[in-house]
């Protein structure tokens, strides 16, 4: 250990955080309303406090010191000093210590006890008392780091938005069963680039992972009281720390970078699933483990009439406060740690309705969207938003600015609905193939911002949503009331696993279409990992808390028959789109001219005919055909049709636009046929199937 001195000099408010300079570390942190900050200095085991200093300055709200001779490796964290009125939304308490918010790693894990609550717990009043315990035994210490990283020839990928296929994933489930891992770093970020791992998803031709959140996390109490965890991991600890248990021993923070450039040299971009509107300390009877110690006031918004009170937009039991400057920093901070500390190429923001909440609501030109634009970093990199909190005005699809994509829940139980024989679906249909322009087009956006999927990992898996009509949630410990009962599912004939051979073919066909609409629609597919092979959840719809066989991919399953020929399905329909820039078309599509009695979209029956306002409306009709058309620059002529049958029988369908020349590219029904020429300009469809078909016509000579 080095010699510590006596004082620690004034050093500078900026950066925020802990920063080694290579002669020592200087200390920043923000808080509005402290009257002292504490800076504790701990032995390397973290359990033994061997220094304390009180920071020199306070200087534009940021408490700052400069301690000399210092190396990275050095355990720290804080202790605010203030006032303690819940009812002025202040709660201050010397005696927790507090982790860094700018902390870039951790060292040890929260262990539980009511010492980790500012207040006594069974006391009358609860939150209003104050507690006295030193929570230090129990709180992870902040860790001072060097950062730096050779990141060699490393390029980011760069996709184009209208070439994205997106790939998600949990970074411990994903590989936490493959046995071609050495078992150490099964299930850590270290496996995501093994080359196991790397083969598969080009096999499949995606071109982004976006990982479930990988911040620093606080496992639940509850939680753990029932012997579960929270695995999906949305209960930030800190937002600038990997999650530690998904390290392998000795992998540090450099094994996910390391794992990264290993992706973008295999063209794989990566997306992180960031939670920037809540945090693990709860509401007003939460722990104070770091934001809530250091300025409850400033970090999270409270009711207007009780600042006592916290604000649950989130329905975690608080809501940070962007519309704080700091707060917002801390946020656009963080953000910029990640792109460019670790490359990271995109952000996936959960329940982004929340960080554009101002005080008057949601707002498109909120401060933290604002930021984000603006930002010569953050704005290239790939932003997505889903759309929706539980607060007031919390529905805000298609009403993100440009830049942004979002999540498209509308898209998901219209394609599961029209798959699943409801009646009247069609016209919904329609737009939801064509990139829901209903929704996004507006200022200039693109089709790529509609994120379509039909599964994530907040749900039924695919092969879930075939085989059960109610959730069966009973290993979650809530006697099943957990979880969403309205999924749009459809059993077809038996809840759960069946042999009955004309069930599962019913079955697989719905999967195969529901995989087949998702590529053949405008938009931006996202794909759940192992969905690819049909994983089971075995009727979990809320699968936060296994952290187990039920979550994790079975790669034995995916290696069976019919996983390799679900997969060898998926990777052709992501070839398919690749290969036919029409399928993926940059803009909207209104029906305008192409060539002579050719439109860039339409919509067919199966006759070919253009169906008439009675047949549109007709709610038992359950055939389409959608037809793109473009215009190559040789002068080709190049026809799509997408042919869709939700009914119980086969269709013979006919194709418009030429009398020959049709080639087929993909029949869901038949996984197995290859492409193929067609004799005639008709194809039959199996009932609750697709299939996708092209035909080029060269330009008229002379």
């Amino acid at each position: 250990m080095p010699i510590l001195p006596d004082l620690l000099s004034p050093g500078s408010p900026y950066p925020l955080g802990a920063t080694w300079d290579g002669l020592g570390v200087n200390f920043a942190v923000f808080s509005a309303h402290a009257e002292r900050m504490d800076l504790c200095i701990f032995d390397p085991s973290g359990r033994r406090e061997i220094a304390r200093y009180t920071m020199p300055e306070w200087t534009d709200e940021v408490w700052h010191g400069y301690l000399p001779h210092v190396r990275p490796g050095l355990l720290y964290g804080y202790r605010a000093y203030g006032p303690y009125e819940p009812q002025n939304g202040h709660r201050f308490n010397p005696n927790k210590l507090l982790v860094d918010p700018y902390a870039k790693a951790l060292h040890g894990e929260t262990r539980w006890t009511d010492a980790l609550f500012g207040y006594r717990v069974n006391s009358p009043r609860a939150d209003l008392t104050f507690d006295r315990r030193d929570s230090a035994p129990a709180v992870p210490k902040s860790v001072v780091i060097d950062d730096s990283f050779t990141w060699g020839d490393d390029r980011p990928p760069n996709v184009p938005w209208s070439e994205t296929v997106i790939y998600e994933a949990h970074v411990k489930g994903l590989t936490k069963l493959l046995d071609e891992v050495r078992i150490p770093e099964r299930g850590t970020y270290a496996a995501l680039a093994h080359p196991t791992v790397i083969d598969h998803l080009k096999r499949l031709g995606v071109t982004a992972i976006e990982l479930l959140p990988i911040h620093a996390i606080l496992q639940d109490r509850f939680l753990q009281e029932k012997g579960l965890t929270n695995y999906w991991g949305y209960n930030t600890l800190n937002f600038f720390t990997p999650e530690p248990r998904y390290m392998s021993p000795g992998g540090g923070n450099d094994e996910l970078r390391i794992a990264i450039r290993r992706l973008h040299a295999a063209g794989i971009e990566v997306i992180l699933d960031v939670v920037y509107n809540h945090t693990c300390e709860s509401s007003e009877l939460g722990t104070t483990l770091s934001w809530r110690g250091l300025d409850n006031s400033s970090y999270y918004r409270h009711q207007a009439d009780n600042r006592r009170y916290a604000v649950n937009d989130t329905g975690t039991g608080n809501t940070l406060n962007l519309s704080n400057a700091r707060v917002l920093q801390m946020v656009m901070d963080s953000l910029r740690y990640w792109a460019t500390s670790y490359r990271v190429d995109g952000f996936r923001f959960d329940l982004g309705v929340t960080l554009g909440r101002e005080p008057h609501g949601f707002d498109p030109g909120a401060g933290f969207f604002d930021a984000l634009r603006q930002d010569p970093i953050l704005s290239r990199k790939k932003l997505i938003s889903e759309p929706w909190d539980i607060g007031p005005g919390g529905y805000q699809l298609g009403h993100h600015p440009p830049s942004f994509a979002e999540w498209n829940d509308r898209f998901r139980d219209g394609v599961r609905r029209y798959w699943r024989g409801d009646s009247g679906m069609r016209p919904d249909l329609a737009a939801r193939l064509s990139g829901s322009g209903d929704m996004f087009d507006r200022r200039a956006r693109r089709p790529w911002a509609s994120v379509n999927f039909i599964t994530a990992h907040d749900g039924f898996t695919l092969a879930d949503l075939v085989a059960y009509e109610e959730k069966h949630n009973e290993a979650n410990g809530e006697d099943n009331r957990d979880g969403h009962s309205n999924n749009h599912s459809r059993n077809w004939g038996v809840e759960g696993p069946t042999d009955d051979p004309d069930i599962r073919a019913v079955r697989g066909r719905v999967m195969r279409a529901m995989l087949t609409t998702l590529m053949a629609s405008l938009g931006t597919p996202m794909l759940l990992h192992g969905d690819e092979f049909g994983r089971t959840q075995h009727g979990n719809n809320n699968a936060y808390a296994q952290d187990n066989e039920i979550s994790w991919l079975d790669w034995e399953e995916a290696r069976s028959p019919e996983g390799e020929a679900l997969t060898d399905f998926v990777a052709r329909l992501v070839r398919v789109r690749r290969e036919n820039p029409v399928i993926r078309c940059k803009r909207f599509l209104y029906g305008d001219p192409v060539a002579e009695g050719v439109l860039d979209i339409e919509w067919f029956d199966e006759e070919g005919a253009v169906p008439s306002p009675e047949d549109w409306n007709d709610p038992e009709r359950r055939a389409l055909t959608m037809r793109r058309a473009e215009r190559r620059d040789d002068g080709t002529l190049v026809l799509i049709a997408f042919l869709l049958n939700a009914a119980d029988e086969t269709i013979r369908f006919r194709l418009p636009g030429a009398e020959t020349g049709w080639r087929l590219l993909v029949d869901s029904a038949d996984p197995d046929r290859g492409e193929e020429d067609l004799a005639e300009a008709a194809y039959e469809v199996a009932d609750h199937s697709a299939a996708i078909l092209r035909v080029e016509i060269p330009p008229p000579e002379g």
